[in-house]
């Protein structure tokens, strides 16, 4: 299963209901009225994961400042994920995604090169979703380090 689909703005974010860390489901229609911002990840625990997840968590304020609700999405199961929340002190939703419709459904979910070898695998993805419902921003293969503080300059967050 790999997904050919890149998003752009203007367009629908495809709806999705998902378990979270807490053992709830959550679904994008849970958020109308609010903007929200999903980003995916590969796994939970990994470097590169921590570091973009607490870079979330560290900044969280000037999401919320800006009436920004955060999600962050994986194939993990939501028993792994709790374990990433407590471990690391994460203060907002993670979600999981076992059977990666979601992660298709947005095009983080295919090939990818990484250290010059092409495997197929989450894409490193973030979307910025309005009021509405509609992609106000999305970007693919985005780098862990440094994403939280390009997100917010760029989105003026």
């Amino acid at each position: 299963m790999t997904a050919d689909t890149r998003l752009t703005p203007g367009q629908p974010a495809p709806d999705f209901s998902l378990t979270s860390d807490q053992g709830s489901t959550v679904s994008l229609a849970d958020h109308r009225g609010h903007r929200v911002l999903v980003y995916f990840y590969p796994a939970a625990m990994t470097p590169g994961c921590t570091k973009e997840a607490c870079d979330f968590r560290d900044n969280l304020a000037s999401f919320n400042d800006a009436d920004v609700a955060v999600l962050g999405i994986s194939p993990d199961k939501p028993e792994k994920l709790a374990k990433f929340r407590d471990k690391e002190g994460l203060t907002f939703p993670l979600l999981s995604d076992p059977d990666k419709s979601t992660l298709a459904a947005y095009g983080a979910y295919g090939e990818k090169t990484m250290y010059g070898k092409t495997t197929v695998g989450v894409i490193r993805s973030t979307f910025l979703i309005d009021a509405e419902g509609n992609i106000e921003d999305a970007q693919y293969g985005v780098k862990a380090t440094g994403h939280v503080g390009r997100l917010l300059r760029d989105l003026r967050l």
